[in-house]
């Protein structure tokens, strides 16, 4: 048996970690108003009964739900709701929150599917106080979509730190640097990840800094300013899913809604589509849910990813999701090692994540985050012109596309081990990535952030922090590609899987380009 290991931490402090920022739970500041809501399950069909659970500090308050999206549409208001303190577990990070219900409603058949927002509204002192929850709604005929979103929710659920914590920090009462294995379902989604202003900080910087210059981190100083969740940036609707979905709908392509979870429980999730995207930062996913994704690839469907970090293996327990993320601490080691919640890449869960989208967060993974190459363009250097994402472009090659300040090629992406020949870049196979994979573009990445400032300054990604998964996913004897890792590639790559193909454009902040509108990313994005 290979020798325990655990993540060793960094000298200098993660940025995430500085202590004080947004805490959210019932009785944190005494007499402060506060409204949370959240809905019973993730995503319904119509006819379904939504039921949807609110604790609040006002005698009363009111709820409109919004499908949102290109043109927000307001589809249900309850006034004067009476107000109810509901009583709340020191764990609902982990457990969940056990509301009781508040109100409950019926999907109508003319619901679209989409992203629906569920608004609860108070007044405390002459002010409006405002918070949101989500449903997606699915539709149960998909023949006439052009492409289905899969929501990116166990993502989410790894970074929510709605009650204190989350897989990263947070435990025991919202001010540790202890993580929770554990993530429930049943509780409301942290502030900003289901809405916040148009423009908000994302998790790049886009200047080109000067010399001796010492890192910031926007996402995290704009969250303690304006009272949002320090994740806000790091997953799910509001930063990554809303984007694309505006500028989809925009274009006119209609866009059916599911989410992970649904992938989850149900193997007929993605029948009867053609066309399956995913967006964002698209970090964790369970072996059930691959599956399904594998098999609609192999049975002739298309995979549009336009997401990175593709990383962690997770469990779905109940209304729980689990990811230990140290395989010995899974106690399900012993019993099943292929669903220990470890990176996917461990040689004990025998399933590499290229694989499945033909790139891995291990070889990859961080650009212009913190002290991450903050000085590249922030863009794809073109190495395959001539393929056929990249019609219509008038790339050539060795152009650069979404450079700063837009920026596409940052925070968190994948690529995959490779080499040179003759000016093109191959894939070597030693990390899982397949046989035919056809790398279009590469942009620099790193694992970590050196610590340059002597332990003085919070920097965005501690190297040591990917040592420690590297070595806790394979011991100390680390394979010969992942030896001394410090520097890895982003990368856009497609591939063939069966009868379908993923294309796979290996970073988190894609929908910078659609944004901002840089025609090269739109280009590709449509020919996808």
């Amino acid at each position: 048996m290979r020798e325990k290991t655990r993540p060793r931490r960094a000298g200098a402090a993660a940025a995430w970690s500085a202590t004080g920022g947004l805490v959210e739970r019932p009785g944190m500041i005494p007499g402060a108003p506060e409204i949370w809501v959240y809905a019973d399950k993730f995503s319904y069909f119509a006819g379904d009964t939504v039921s949807v659970r609110v604790h609040t500090t006002a005698d009363e308050y009111d709820i409109e739900v919004v499908r949102d999206g290109a043109r927000p549409q307001s589809i249900v208001k309850y006034i004067g709701l009476p107000g109810k303190q509901q009583s709340t577990p020191d764990d609902a990070y982990a457990t969940g929150c056990d509301w009781s219900e508040s109100v409950a409603f019926t999907v109508a058949p003319n619901w679209a599917s989409g992203m629906y927002l569920i608004l609860v509204r108070m007044r405390h002192e002459g002010v409006v106080v405002e918070r949101e929850g989500f449903f997606i709604v699915k539709a149960r005929e998909p023949e006439h979509a052009d492409m289905v979103l899969i929501h990116t929710t166990s993502t989410m659920l790894a970074y929510n730190d709605w009650g204190g914590a989350n897989n990263f920090r947070g435990a025991p009462d919202g001010f540790g640097d202890v993580a929770t294995p554990i993530s429930s379902t049943q509780r409301p989604i942290a502030r900003g990840m289901l809405r916040k202003p148009e423009g908000a900080v994302r998790n790049i910087h886009t200047d080109m800094p000067g010399i001796g210059w010492v890192p910031r981190h926007p996402p995290y100083e704009w969250a303690w300013v304006n009272g949002y969740s320090r994740h806000h940036a790091d997953a799910f609707w509001a930063t990554y899913e809303r984007p694309f979905t505006v500028w989809a709908e925009e274009q006119a392509f209609l866009v059916h809604h599911i989410t992970q979870h649904d992938l989850h429980e149900d193997p007929s999730a993605l029948r009867g589509y053609s066309c399956a995207v995913v967006v964002g930062h698209d970090e964790y996913w369970s072996w059930e849910m691959r599956d399904r994704l594998d098999a609609f690839v192999e049975g002739g469907g298309g995979l549009a990813r336009f997401g990175g970090n593709f990383l962690w293996q997770v469990r779905i327990e109940g209304d729980a999701q689990i990811c230990y993320k140290n395989p010995f601490d899974d106690p399900i080691r012993e019993v099943d090692p292929t669903r220990v919640t470890t990176a996917w890449d461990s040689p004990e869960i025998d399933r590499p994540g290229a694989w499945t989208m033909g790139l891995t967060a291990m070889a990859g993974v961080y650009n212009r985050y913190g002290a991450t190459t903050p000085r590249s363009s922030g863009g794809f250097t073109v190495y395959r012109p001539d393929h056929w994402a990249l019609n219509g472009t008038d790339l050539y090659y060795g152009d650069n596309f979404g450079i700063a300040p837009v920026c596409i090629a940052a925070f968190a992406m994948d690529g995959a081990d490779y080499t040179f020949r003759k000016g093109l870049p191959y894939a070597t196979g030693v990390d899982g990535a397949p046989e035919d994979l056809e790398i279009i573009a590469m942009a620099p990445a790193v694992s970590g952030s050196r610590d340059n400032w002597n332990g003085t300054v919070p920097i965005g990604a501690p190297f040591a922090e990917l040592s420690g998964i590297f070595e806790s996913a394979y011991g100390r004897e680390l394979p010969e590609h992942l030896r001394e890792f410090e520097y890895g590639s982003g990368m856009v790559a497609t591939h063939q899987r069966g009868l379908g193909t993923v294309f796979n454009a290996g970073t988190t902040e894609w929908v910078s380009g659609l944004i901002h509108r840089d025609p090269f990313t739109e280009r590709i994005t449509a020919n996808v």
